[in-house]
């Protein structure tokens, strides 16, 4: 699935940086590409995580491609640094030791299945995000989400706590699922 040369991954990850780096000192320049290239203005959904020694510091991002990868990774560091609801926001002290994660999304499809079993029997661990809702309750876990929860049903019923719902909620038939897959890089 790579569509970005590694250049480009350096590059966002660079930006992603300077955009949170900035926005802790204002002596700091936001880096920007000399020449933005076509790949990065292509509309794509995206996802920034931030690890600060291997645990989770902050993670936001946009399902669907309703911007330019570019102008994704510019908002969702932000909002991944200081705008996490889970999490205090980032401090200038913390900057050097958190690891800058993206991950660019395919476009979410639904998944059809016929019961619990079969949704288990479709879903693919490490490869598949997977979104889940019901009526205005949603949520999402990247691919990546797999390596700390991989059993299926365990997964799946922490995605369906994150979205407010009752822990099986992932056994109901006219639950709504999507699957997406991701390509993700780190500093």
């Amino acid at each position: 699935m790579s569509i970005l040369s590694n250049k480009e991954k350096k590059e966002l990850l660079k930006l992603a940086r300077s955009i949170i780096a900035a926005e802790l000192n204002a002596d700091k320049k936001v880096y920007y590409p000399d020449k933005i290239p076509e790949s990065l203005e292509q509309k794509q959904g995206c996802f920034v995580t931030l690890h600060k020694n291997n645990n989770l510091r902050g993670c936001i991002g946009n399902i669907e491609p309703s911007k330019s990868l570019i102008s994704g990774i510019k908002e969702n560091a932000i909002n991944a640094a200081f705008r996490d609801p889970r999490f205090p926001p980032l401090k200038l002290d913390e900057l050097e030791k958190i690891e800058i994660e993206i991950s660019i999304l395919t476009v979410p499809e639904p998944l059809d299945y016929e019961d619990y079993e079969d949704l288990k029997a479709k879903l693919k661990p490490g490869i598949h995000g997977v979104i889940i809702s019901k009526g205005w309750k949603k949520s999402t876990f990247l691919p990546q989400v797999w390596k700390q929860l991989p059993d299926k049903e365990i997964f799946l019923s922490h995605l369906c706590l994150k979205a407010g719902m009752d822990k099986d909620c992932w056994k109901d038939k006219n639950l709504d699922v999507k699957v997406y897959e991701v390509e993700y890089f780190s500093e």
